[in-house]
């Protein structure tokens, strides 16, 4: 009777304890507006990646570079961004640390109304399609964000003055496409799948496609990696080790089984056309690395892109990235 009234008492003290360590962590995730650029974080979601982890997840939409603020102010504990914005984050002195990154490459579109191009040549040199920009209106997500970089990036490139030659109308995603629609846009820079509508109904050219390698020296680079405040992996480590392993599995499952993951998605996209939504997964899909891990070639590239779209002055270039990349939770 004694050793059965032990047995119970340790087993009593040890239950609390287990189902303790089995409790999930809590984590604020911001995300910087809604494309299937973040499919491997909606992936984390839907699938269950993040809870499978341990995780439990509270979801925000801040545009553009306000989902990297939430972080810096601390009001979110993860969110992605491009390396455009985590590197001019860390020139201001707000340091964050990338942990993953999803996306190895620009994944952003342009498209112009087909109408104002009559004689346009698809395969002409990028410079040459870019060209086709002066005297426009092109939508961007929000100023400062990668999707505002990229068109201000080419253009310059190509000759053209980002601040005379077209103009910059931020609007979020669904606002750009219906602007296209009413002709109040000539058209937009933006993730997928919101530029692939408009140029499978014909009425719309594709000027530049960033999945497709426009343009080419900006890969390996980090499109929507995955950042948190340094301290976070040095506090609660097992939060970005968990984070790490979700990313990582929700990535070869995007690869590894589309139609599966691409049946989950389409739930988030569902006023979206199958076909369409079908052309933007592809593109992600193409964009995604084997293992998800932030490289320093990819910070190198995004400041470049800063400095080269004129969002950053090439005297405040970083000195070092050490600190700003990991990859000690991609397994």
């Amino acid at each position: 009777m004694r050793r059965s009234l032990i047995a119970l008492v340790v087993v009593s003290a040890w239950m609390p304890t287990a189902t303790r360590a089995q409790q999930p962590e809590d984590i604020v995730f911001a995300y910087p507006n809604v494309a299937l650029t973040f499919s491997a974080a909606y992936l984390g979601e839907d699938r269950g990646f993040f809870a499978n982890n341990g995780l439990r997840v509270k979801s925000l939409v801040i545009a553009g570079p306000g989902a990297t603020n939430a972080v810096i102010s601390g009001s979110a504990d993860f969110a992605l961004a491009s390396t455009v914005v985590q590197t001019r984050a860390a020139a201001k002195g707000q340091r964050l640390l990338s942990i993953a990154n999803p996306l190895d490459r620009p994944v952003v579109q342009i498209i112009l109304r087909k109408e104002l191009v009559p004689n346009f040549d698809p395969k002409a040199p990028l410079n040459d399609r870019i060209r086709a920009l002066k005297g426009r209106t092109i939508a961007v997500d929000a100023i400062g964000s990668i999707l505002h970089g990229f068109p201000l990036l080419l253009a310059k490139r190509a000759g053209l003055n980002p601040d005379a030659d077209f103009r910059i109308a931020p609007m979020a995603p669904p606002a750009a496409l219906a602007a296209f629609k009413a002709k109040q846009i000539d058209g937009f820079a933006m993730s997928m799948p919101w530029p692939i509508g408009p140029v499978l109904e014909g009425e719309a050219v594709l000027i530049a496609s960033g999945p497709d390698g426009d343009p080419p020296d900006m890969v390996p680079f980090g499109m929507a990696s995955l950042i948190t405040r340094p301290e976070t992996c040095e506090k609660r480590r097992s939060v970005c080790e968990k984070m790490g392993r979700a990313i990582t599995e929700a990535s070869t499952f995007l690869r590894d089984r589309p139609a599966e993951a691409m049946a989950l998605l389409k739930k988030r996209f569902a006023a979206i056309d199958d076909n369409v939504f079908a052309a933007g997964f592809e593109q992600i899909r193409k964009s995604t690395p084997a293992r998800p891990v932030t490289v320093r070639a990819a910070l190198e590239n995004g400041e470049t892109y800063n400095v080269e779209a004129g969002l950053l002055r090439p005297e405040d270039r970083l000195k070092s990235y050490d600190g700003l990349y990991t990859e000690a939770f991609i397994k």
